[in-house]
């Protein structure tokens, strides 16, 4: 437990310190950033002929009335939480690495929802887009976080268990 613990804390530190370099935020960060308005709004255009996207702003043609996609809402934070926890459980690298694909784009998929359901509760009722954005959405994407890391470690478990029975 000592061993997790100290390497989950130097993973996150080291993620966490990495993610904040300028070139990472410019090359990968607010690309990121600008690519998840697009989806959000290609997603929402299917059923809404009012949202438009554009760099990181998911805005209503009728009302004007938009959301912006800024650090800390485009799951990045999230990602690199749920990296840490599997790079510092003992498990394989393959299972490690396998993890965090299906891992990030659980987390990113999660995220797709809150952005678009955070959008259209601020066209409805800004005061409950302010709960559900500070407090509500934050809990569910860390919730979806630990769910997604439980699974990945009863997978790691089960496979380790038939390997050790072979």
């Amino acid at each position: 437990m000592t061993r997790f613990f100290l390497v989950f804390v130097v993973v996150l530190a080291m993620l966490f310190g990495i993610e904040m370099l300028n070139p990472v935020q410019h090359a990968v960060v607010h690309p990121w950033t600008t690519l998840l308005a697009r989806m959000s709004g290609a997603l929402m255009s299917l059923f809404d002929t009012d949202v438009i996207a554009y760099g990181r702003v998911l805005q209503s043609r009728a009302t004007g009335f938009g959301v912006t996609i800024e650090a800390g809402c485009n799951g990045v934070e999230a990602a690199i939480i749920l990296i840490a926890g599997m790079v510092a459980f003992p498990a394989s690298w393959r299972l490690k690495l396998i993890g965090i694909a299906i891992g990030i784009l659980a987390v990113q998929g999660v995220n797709l929802l809150r952005i678009i359901s955070l959008y259209y509760l601020g066209k409805w009722n800004m005061q409950v887009f302010e709960f559900a954005h500070l407090y509500l959405w934050q809990a569910l994407i860390m919730l979806d976080v630990l769910i997604v890391w439980l699974l990945w470690m009863q997978m790691v478990a089960r496979r380790t268990e038939r390997t050790h029975a072979a």
